[in-house]
């Protein structure tokens, strides 16, 4: 009993090693589930397989009943249960960006390896988490560099107003010049004369927003400007 106690030990351990660097990797990027929540699902999803593969085993053994038993049933739920805590990180922006897949996905991932280290898989799981980090860290960053556009550009939204409508053309082909990737363009006027010009568009990916900012504000005949990541 001793033995499968310290196997449970360095199960629930290996477990929480592997959660916290996946939870490590979304609390460095600021993310809405983090280190903590990492943590927890990989743990617990390590216990609620233990006590699955355990208990199909041992109860019909000690209690002489001739039933079998599913060892993973209780684990398939986790899949379930963890997929309402990846919805709840998905987030939509008011410029219609969505927000939280990848950390939704290493939500996922964080249950699948407790999963897989409570069911003694301990090189598959050491294994999943490495290309994890991999692709979430590595690979874009490769990518980025060897100068792939979609990769090495970010999605924002401008907001200008200006004062005088036969400016708008100009500094429309303003913002052309500065490197930024316009998608869409939309034009309003607004009550008290000015003209809004809300714009999607694609910047570099290392770009400051600030740096934007004042370019944006320098054109002539901007009286306003807001922009949002």
């Amino acid at each position: 009993m001793e033995l499968i106690d310290n196997q449970i030990l360095l199960k629930l351990g290996i477990s929480a090693i592997l959660g916290l660097i996946i939870g490590l990797e979304r609390e460095l990027k600021r993310k809405p589930a983090g280190l903590k929540t990492s943590l927890v699902i990989s743990i617990t999803s390590c216990l609620l397989t233990i006590v699955s593969i355990q208990s199909a085993y041992t109860f019909p053994k000690f209690h002489n009943v001739p039933v079998n038993m599913d060892p993973l049933r209780l684990a398939a739920q986790i899949v379930s249960g963890i997929g309402f805590l990846g919805a709840g990180v998905i987030l939509k922006k008011g410029n219609d960006n969505i927000t939280g897949l990848t950390t939704s996905a290493m939500i996922w991932g964080a249950g699948a390896i407790g999963i897989a280290v409570g069911a003694s898989f301990y090189l598959e799981a050491i294994a999943g988490v490495v290309l994890l980090m991999i692709s979430v860290e590595i690979i874009p960053a490769f990518l980025r560099k060897v100068g792939l556009k979609q990769l090495s550009q970010k999605d924002i939204q401008i907001k200008i107003i200006v004062q005088h409508k036969e400016n708008i053309d100009s500094v429309i082909s303003n913002l052309e010049t500065m490197q930024i990737t316009l998608e869409s363009i939309r034009i309003r006027d607004l009550l008290d004369k000015g003209h809004l010009i809300e714009l999607k568009a694609l910047v570099g990916y290392r770009k400051p927003v600030s740096e934007i900012y004042t370019e944006i504000s320098d054109i002539k005949d901007v009286i306003s400007t807001d922009i949002e990541i």
